[in-house]
């Protein structure tokens, strides 16, 4: 009698288990003998504090040295914090930048009767065009379209939670604050708090050097030029820190120079908001007349939404975020996800939750501050455990690919895009390495970290291990295909 179909399945499954199991058998007995030949190097080329946990989709450890220590992460934290963001808000979530206002247009004139302020919630894509993020010029032109041809009264700024504000996180050691992986922090974000201004030659030798690109726009005027032009094709250009919000460009540029690029830290959003909101305006054709007074106000009125933009996906910032490293949008998304108050908090009981490990403590989004701490036993647990929850489908995918973003080392010597997906984290004496390796029959979960003297040289030997790992690699599976540029189009 032939067996059922139904039979037959249940049959060809248990077989198949059972062909795979000594094939599986072999491969970690391989990744054991790996794994102590690469550590016995390792260890020797980069003393310090290493700390270990490779496991399985389970969460079960294969091999390890130390795994249980706390260790200091660095910008592995963003892992974590990616994860704590989707579940309290969700991988669809956007956040709102918007222009309201409590009065009535003048058909007659096309002035707004009434009082008007900006509403910043800490959108980290706001004037970043190459991430989808939305503009200041596309509010402009939603006031324009309302009827609106003129504003007055002073730039008033808001946001949801209250005043909005940036500022330095106290958890982030002062000598780091203000370099460009460490801007201001809050609520009032433009084009990540920072700038960029290109510079070109003037007419002819002895002329002041010229704007000729600016970003956010509108910045060129916040820029005192001292810069001249000068013969021949050599450039000396500096731009220094003014009171008032503003910079000094001072030096030379040759008056056959292609132009020069320079970038800055905001030091005041609020006066970059400010020209950058104005130059929006101009470019909408609306007048704004920002006088202390406050035009004629209309009959009491209810406060109504005048412009709103949005964020890509917070699943897009979170790409985008994984893959450059980005610390000022780590701490966007912890915010946003656990309120102003004590997000780091939330963000420590979340992993606590997830992976059972007590010893966590996170102090920050980003993984900047040396105060957190996080054992590779815990980011393996986590890894294992938070994908199975509802909010960490194809959670993998949030993390960038070998050859790309800060993986962009493993671009070559391995056998194609998607074997790792990881996040790196750097600091002065850290060097760290976390995420998913896809074999020929399971994917293993990963934590290398290293905390000593010589970080460049352990990020070495982490990548001598995947090149010894490389034979045995395929892709990393996900439960549905992710069109990564669709993420980052949000």
């Amino acid at each position: 009698m032939l067996p059922s179909k139904s039979h037959a399945a249940v049959s060809c499954a248990v077989l198949a288990v059972v062909l795979a199991a000594p094939a599986r058998a072999q491969d970690r007995a391989e990744l054991v003998k790996t794994m102590d030949s690469w550590y016995r190097g390792a260890e020797k080329r980069a003393r310090g504090q290493w700390g270990i946990a490779i496991a399985d989709q389970s969460g079960r450890v294969l091999w390890e040295v130390g795994a249980r220590e706390p260790m200091v992460p660095a910008s592995t934290v963003k892992v974590l914090t990616t994860g704590f963001a989707r579940t309290m808000l969700g991988g669809d979530a956007r956040r709102p930048t918007r222009v309201l206002g409590q009065g009535e247009v003048d058909p007659q004139t096309g002035d707004w009767l009434g009082t008007w302020a900006l509403e910043l919630n800490g959108d980290p894509t706001l004037e970043r065009e190459e991430l989808a993020g939305p503009t200041l010029a596309d509010l402009a032109q939603q006031l324009r379209a309302r009827g609106i041809r003129r504003l007055t009264g002073p730039l008033q700024v808001r946001s949801a939670e209250g005043p909005a504000e940036a500022s330095y996180p106290s958890v982030w050691s002062p000598k780091h604050w203000g370099r460009w992986f460490a801007p201001l922090v809050g609520s009032l974000i433009v084009r990540e708090n920072a700038i960029s201004i290109a510079v070109g030659p003037g007419g002819k030798a002895g002329a002041p050097a010229r704007i000729v690109g600016e970003e956010p726009r509108g910045v060129g005027s916040l820029v005192t030029i001292r810069a001249k032009t000068v013969a021949g094709r050599r450039s000396r250009l500096a731009l220094s820190r003014r009171d008032g919000g503003g910079w000094v460009l001072a030096g030379t540029i040759g008056s056959r120079a292609l132009p020069r690029r320079l970038q800055a830290m905001s030091h005041d959003p609020r006066a970059v908001l400010r020209a950058s909101w104005a130059a929006a305006l101009r470019q909408a054709g609306i007048d704004w007349l920002p006088a202390d007074a406050l035009s004629a106000t209309a009959p009491t009125r209810e406060v109504v939404v005048l412009g709103e933009v949005r964020s890509p996906t917070l699943d897009s910032i979170a790409v985008a975020v994984n893959r450059k490293s980005i610390n000022l949008g780590a701490e966007a998304l912890l915010r946003w996800a656990g309120g102003p108050e004590r997000p780091a908090e939330l963000l420590t009981e979340h992993v606590r939750t997830v992976t059972g490990e007590e010893s966590v403590m996170l102090v920050d989004g980003s993984g900047l501050s040396y105060d957190d701490r996080v054992s590779p036993f815990a980011f393996v647990q986590y890894l294992a455990r938070f994908p199975a929850t509802p909010a960490g489908r194809n959670f993998a995918a949030l993390l960038p690919a070998n050859g790309t973003g800060t993986l962009w080392r493993m671009r070559r010597g391995l056998p194609g895009a998607g074997v790792v997906r990881a996040k790196t984290g750097t600091l002065n004496e850290v060097a760290t390495l976390v995420g998913y390796l896809g074999r020929e029959n399971e994917v293993l979960l990963f934590s290398l970290m290293y905390n000593g003297p010589v970080p460049w040289t352990a990020r070495a030997e982490q990548w001598r291990l995947f090149r010894m790992l490389g034979a045995r690699m395929t892709p990393v599976e996900m439960e549905t295909p992710v069109d990564e540029g669709d993420l980052l189009g949000g």
